[in-house]
């Protein structure tokens, strides 16, 4: 049976999507550098905004899914996780707002182990309620 005339099982795409998800940490041309201090990253930030984002979003529960670093290490792309979801724009627009102080705290707090500090831009990751769109959909049909 040619491969193009399987029929595709809808419920294994949409769990195949989710673990691409959960697998996708950094870009596929990173180092192993790059990938080392994204992680360090998105540790030290989810610590922290467990602790202080409730102050800084107003009681919503910030998670941070993916930290995508520049090749110099001077940047560094962090999506955010916003629960409950409405009005998670303008929770993420906080975090930005403050991330001066955000990149101080963690600065203070990896002196040791990073020499520099990226400079950090927060993007809202919606690609959870993507999936949640996608199997509406496939309900439907």
């Amino acid at each position: 049976m040619p491969v193009d005339l399987i029929p595709l099982n809808t419920v294994s795409i949409v769990q195949n999507y989710k673990m691409f998800l959960k697998k996708r940490t950094f870009a596929p041309m990173t180092t192993t550098r790059q990938h080392k201090v994204s992680r360090l990253l998105q540790k030290e930030l989810g610590d922290y905004l467990q602790k202080q984002g409730s102050a800084l979003t107003g009681g919503k529960m910030i998670t941070v899914t993916v930290v995508r670093i520049s090749p110099d290490l001077g940047i560094a792309k962090v999506y955010l996780s916003v629960f409950p979801g409405e009005n998670a724009k303008e929770a993420v627009q906080a975090i930005s707002d403050k991330a001066g102080l955000v990149r101080s705290e963690l600065g203070n707090k990896l002196r040791y182990q990073l020499r520099h500090i990226p400079e950090f831009a927060f993007y809202l990751d919606d690609s959870l309620d993507y999936i949640d769109r996608i199997e509406d959909l496939l309900k439907d049909e």
